[in-house]
Parts: C-alpha cells; structure tokens; sequence
C-alpha cells in the first residue's frame, strides 16, 4: 500500500503538462467580443473619437450632414419627382430607406476594412479578433443615431405644416423598424466578418466589396415606390427574388414605422393606363412581417458561417498584416 505525501499532492494538482497549451488570443467567437465588453467599448469610443478628432463642429457634424442631405431630397425629389410617381412625402420615403442603407452599406464597407485598419494593435495585443468587425458595425449604429432624430423631426414636421396627419409612432410600425434594424445589424455582422479576413489575404477586395455596395441603393424600394417592382416582375418569380433581398425587406420595415403613418389616404396611386385617374397601389409586400422573421433566422445562419469563414483564416491574418 502506497501513502501520498501532502507535498506529493501540490506537485500532482500543479502539474499541466497534460495540458494543451493554447494562444492568448484564442477565443470563442462572436460571444467572446460581447464577454470583453469594457474592450470593446475602448474601440468603439476610439473610432468615433478618430472620425471627429481636429474638428471644430465635432459630434455635431452628424446631424448637420443628414439634416443637409433630407433637405436635398425634400427639394429634389420631393417637389419635383414625388408627385410624378404617385407617392405622399416622398422626401420621407425615401430617407427612411436611407437611414438603413447608410447604415448597412457604412457597416459592411467599415467592416471589411476593420483588420487592415486596425492591424497595429493586432500585432501588438491579443484579443478577439472578431472584436475588429463587430466595433465598426456598432460605431456605424451610432452614427445612423443622428439620422434618426432628423428623420422623427421631419415625421412630426409632415404632420403639424403638411398634408398629412400627425405622425403618432404605433407599436406595430416601430416593431417593423427594430425588425429592420436588427436585420441590418446581423448581416452587417456576418458580411463584415466574411469580408475582413478576405480583405486581408487579398486587398484588392475591398474596392470589389465597395463596387457591390454601389449598387444597394437601386436594389430596394427607396427611391422609387415598391409597385413598381411589383408591376414590372407581375408577382412572379423575379419578384420573389428581388424580396429574397434583405436590404429590401429592411427598407421596407422601416418605411412601415415611419413614412406609412405619415400618409393620408392610400399612401401609393399607380397610375392608370386607360384614363387620367390613378388606383391605389400596393406599398409593402405582402407577409412583410413573415418575410422579415425568416430573413432574420437566414441572417443568424449567415452570422454563423461568417464566424466559421473567420476562425478558419483568421490564422494566416497576423502573418499578412
């Protein structure tokens, strides 16, 4: 019979050479970003401090440039074009779209370039590197803040000088907008962290990445009414897949919480080709809701591969920095 000494015990519960030995940075994924909170924080407060930084206006320069850019649409395509397309406030139509489109496009484009941005403090300290992307989608959000505010000011202003009523925010419409946002949020995610370690390993894709998001303004229903699409594509196939677009869907979620309350009467006319009168027109899809639910656990799925794409190349990122 063998007896175990206490000195034996220290040496036995102290011994970790079974076990493996893995880098500082290793972590979990997307959960980890959210475990280092106060880090990630640090990032987002340096991003946005960066943007502003020799500024005189500062902070204010993000309600001056989207209060300049609704007054631009009011005067361009509210009174000159609104009418001809048969849509009440168009100008509100349209930056409600806006809003979203900002902050999608600005999210993945921040995104993919997150890594190469930030490449000295990867190289120096270690720590999720999935925090990178995730910083640039939450400091794109604060900047489409400002862009709300203006865009509720111009609601309330529709209802107290224009012909609309007075916009009263209902709890179904803004539920559409958050459904729209978290849309946004969780593809801007997922393409960010995709698109970042691509980026990386091949920096000409940014500026393929960049081409692409030329192109998602004109492939939602923002600045032209959505029976258009649905008249041209007649309910159809391409119909289908023109909604199977999330930016669309998220644009159309969010024009449900803002502009739709705004409208008096049908909020959309199609004009008849039989005589000068003009028919409601159709001004969301149908199953809006259901749609915006299953993009939702689509998106989720796409999150997840995108966390996947990152773990698997995000070990040659170091070396190509």
């Amino acid at each position: 019979m063998t007896t175990t000494t206490a000195g034996d015990q220290v040496e036995v519960r102290h011994d970790l050479a079974h076990v493996p030995l893995s880098p500082p940075s290793r972590t979990s994924g997307v959960l980890e970003v959210f475990r280092r909170r106060y880090l990630l924080r640090l990032l987002v407060r340096r991003e946005i401090q960066a943007r502003y930084a020799g500024t005189a206006f500062g902070l204010l320069w993000s309600y001056i440039n989207p209060f300049t850019r609704f007054l631009t649409f009011y005067l361009v395509f509210g009174l000159l074009l609104g009418r001809g397309l048969g849509i009440q406030n168009f100008a509100i139509h349209l930056f409600s779209g806006m809003v979203l489109v900002n902050y999608f496009t600005e999210s993945v484009t921040a995104g993919t370039r997150s890594l190469l941005s930030n490449r000295g403090v990867i190289t120096k300290m270690a720590m999720p590197r999935e925090m990178f992307p995730v910083a640039s989608m939450l400091v794109s959000l604060w900047h489409a803040i400002p862009q709300l505010v203006i865009l509720v000011a111009a609601c309330l202003a529709v209802g107290y000088w224009g012909d609309g009523p007075l916009w009263v925010p209902d709890a179904v419409g803004m539920g559409a907008a958050l459904l729209g946002f978290l849309l946004m949020m969780v593809y801007g995610t997922a393409f960010g962290l995709m698109f970042s370690c691509i980026n990386v390993l091949f920096r000409d894709f940014q500026r393929i990445v960049q081409t692409f998001i030329n192109m998602v303004p004109f492939t939602a229903p923002m600045m032209y009414p959505y029976w258009i699409s649905y008249d041209r594509f007649g309910g159809g196939f391409w119909h289908e897949l023109y909604l199977a677009n999330p930016v669309a869907e998220a644009v159309q979620l969010i024009q449900r919480g803002f502009w739709y309350p705004t409208c008096d009467g049908p909020c959309a006319v199609m004009p008849n080709a039989t005589n000068t009168a003009s028919i409601p027109a159709p001004e969301f899809a149908d199953h809006l809701y259901t749609r915006g639910f299953v993009m939702l656990a689509v998106g989720m799925v796409l999150l997840v591969v995108g966390q996947l794409v990152f773990a698997r190349l995000e070990k040659s990122i170091t070396e190509r920095l």
